[in-house]
C-alpha cells in the first residue's frame, strides 16, 4: 500500500503487483491464496476473475490502521458482490454506493444501512426512494435540484443526514476522464463560483435535512499526497466562511478516495502512511488557524482495496504476426475490461500453467471483440513460444473490471472466484447465453 520502486529483475519484481499470497513453485503453477490459477481456469473456465479474500481483508485493515478515528468507506463502484460486502462489513468499513442496485444488494446481504453513503451526480427517484426506505446513513447532495427533491421525499416529519459534494478546483488523477476535482466536469458544486455556499444555505432552510459535512473527490489514480493537502485547506476555508455566515460547525469532512495503485512492476502507488500522517496534520493546522474544531475525517478507497486483490485469467485463442507486431488473442477483452480502451491503462500479463524456457518477446495481447481498440496489453513481455491453448493471467484486475463489464458481442460476463487457504469458491457465476436470451423478449 506504499510507494515502492521495485527491482527490475527477479521473482520479487515479477510478483510485486500480485497479491501477497502469490507463490511461484519451482516446478509448479503460479498460485494465489494457495490455489493454482490453472486449476481455477480448468474448473471454472475462462475468462475468469480470481479474487484473493485475504488480500481484500488485509487492505481493509491497513486503511483502518492508517486512519485511526476516521471513517473508512469502501467505494462499491470498484467492485461489489454479496461476499465483498460481507468482507468489508466484517473488517469494520462502511460503504459508499452510487445506485439503488448497489444499495439494495448490500443491505439485503446484511450490511448495516446506517454505515452506507449514497453518491451520484444524477440520482434517480428510485435511488432516493430506496435510500430513504432502507435508512441509508447519508446522502451526498450533488446538485441544487436534488435538495428540493430529497426534502420532498423525506417529508415534513422525516429526517435525513446529508453532505454536500464540493469542487475544490484541483486537477489530479491518472487520466483526464477520471479527474473530478475541477470545475469543468459533471460532479459537485463549485467553491469558486459560490454554488456550493448557495446550496448549503438552501439545505439549512430545510429542517428535515441535517447537514453533517462537506465531501469532495479529486479523481482516480492519484499517486502524490499534495492534492489532498490542498483540498483540505480549501474545504476548511469554506467551513470557516460557513461558520462566519451561519454559525455552522460541521462535524465531518470527506476527502473521497482515488488512491493510486501500481498496475505494473516499478510503477508508483500512493504512500498511504504519508497520506494519513500529512492529511491529519494539515487538517489540524487548518482548523486551528480557522478557530474550528477538527471534524471527523472520512475517506473512500475502492480501487486500492479491490484492485490488487484480483487477477483475470484468459486462454489464448490465436497467435499471429502482422508486420512487426505479434498479436496474442485471448477469449475475453473489452467486454470484461474496458479500461485500456477508455483510459489507456497498461497491464503486465504473464504466462501461467506451464514452464517456458523461451526468451521473452514483445507482444500485443488483444481481445476477441470486433474493435481495433480491443487491446488488453500493448507491450507485454511473453515467452516467444506462446501458443493457442496457453493461459495468461493479468494481475491488479479486481477493480473496475466486472463492475464495468458489458454485453458487447453477447459473449457473457465472466464469473468471480474467491480463493483463500487453498480453497476456491464461486462468488458470481458466469453470465450464460440463456441469461442473455431471457432478457430479449421482443419477438
Amino acid at each position: 500500500m506504499t510507494t515502492v520502486h521495485e527491482p527490475t529483475t527477479g521473482t520479487a519484481a515479477r510478483l510485486s503487483v500480485w497479491p501477497a499470497s502469490t507463490t511461484e513453485p519451482p516446478h509448479g503453477d503460479l498460485a494465489v491464496g494457495g490455489v493454482p490459477l490453472a486449476e481455477v481456469a480448468d474448473r471454472f473456465g475462462t475468462p475468469v476473475y480470481v479474487l484473493d479474500e485475504a488480500e481484500v481483508r488485509d487492505r481493509c485493515r491497513t486503511y483502518r490502521d492508517a486512519f485511526p478515528g476516521a471513517e473508512v468507506l469502501y467505494a462499491a463502484k470498484a467492485f461489489l458482490c454479496r461476499a465483498m460486502a460481507h468482507w468489508v462489513d466484517e473488517e469494520g468499513l462502511g460503504l459508499d454506493v452510487c445506485s439503488a442496485g448497489e444499495l439494495e444488494l448490500a443491505v439485503t446481504t446484511g450490511f448495516p444501512p446506517e454505515r452506507i453513503v449514497l453518491h451520484g451526480n444524477a440520482k434517480s427517484p428510485r435511488d432516493l426512494d430506496t435510500a430513504l426506505r432502507l435508512g441509508v446513513g447519508r446522502v451526498v447532495i450533488d446538485s441544487p435540484a436534488e435538495i428540493a427533491r430529497l426534502a420532498a421525499a423525506v417529508g415534513p416529519d422525516g429526517h435525513q443526514k446529508v453532505m454536500v459534494r464540493v469542487v475544490p478546483g484541483i486537477s489530479a488523477g491518472g487520466h483526464e476522464k477520471i479527474r473530478t476535482g475541477t470545475d469543468d466536469q459533471k460532479f459537485g458544486l463549485s467553491i469558486t463560483d459560490g454554488h456550493a455556499a448557495h446550496a448549503i444555505a438552501r439545505i439549512l432552510g430545510q429542517p428535515q435535512l441535517e447537514l453533517t459535512g462537506l465531501h469532495c473527490h479529486l479523481g482516480s489514480q492519484i499517486t502524490t499526497v499534495k492534492p489532498y493537502l490542498v483540498a483540505v485547506r480549501r474545504l476548511v476555508g469554506l467551513m470557516a466562511r460557513l461558520h462566519e455566515q451561519h454559525g455552522l460547525v460541521l462535524p465531518e469532512l470527506d476527502l473521497g478516495g482515488g488512491h493510486g495503485i501500481a498496475y505494473r512492476p516499478g510503477e508508483e502507488a500512493l504512500d498511504l502512511t504519508a497520506l494519513a500522517r500529512r492529511v491529519r496534520a494539515e487538517l489540524a493546522d487548518a482548523c486551528a488557524t480557522a478557530g474550528l474544531p477538527v471534524p471527523r475525517l472520512i475517506i473512500e478507497p475502492g480501487r486500492a482495496v479491490a484492485g490488487p486483490a484480483g487477477i483475470a485469467v484468459y486462454r489464448v485463442l490465436s497467435v499471429k504476426r502482422t508486420g512487426h507486431t505479434v498479436f496474442v488473442a485471448v477469449d475475453g477483452g473489452m467486454s470484461d475490461n474496458p479500461r485500456p480502451a477508455l483510459y489507456g491503462v497498461r497491464y503486465a500479463p504473464r504466462l501461467i500453467g506451464r514452464r517456458s524456457t523461451a526468451a521473452p518477446a514483445r507482444a500485443t495481447v488483444v481481445g476477441r471483440h470486433c474493435e481495433a481498440g480491443d487491446v488488453l496489453a500493448a507491450d507485454a513481455d511473453l515467452p516467444a513460444d506462446v501458443r493457442p491453448g496457453d493461459l495468461l493471467a493479468v494481475p491488479v484486475a479486481g477493480a473496475y473490471h466486472l463492475s464495468m463489464a458489458c454485453g458487447y458481442n453477447l459473449v457473457g460476463r465472466p464469473p468471480v472466484v474467491a480463493v483463500r487457504d487453498g480453497l476456491a469458491r464461486l462468488l458470481v457465476r458466469r453470465e450464460s447465453l440463456e441469461d442473455i436470451r431471457r432478457r430479449d423478449v421482443g419477438l
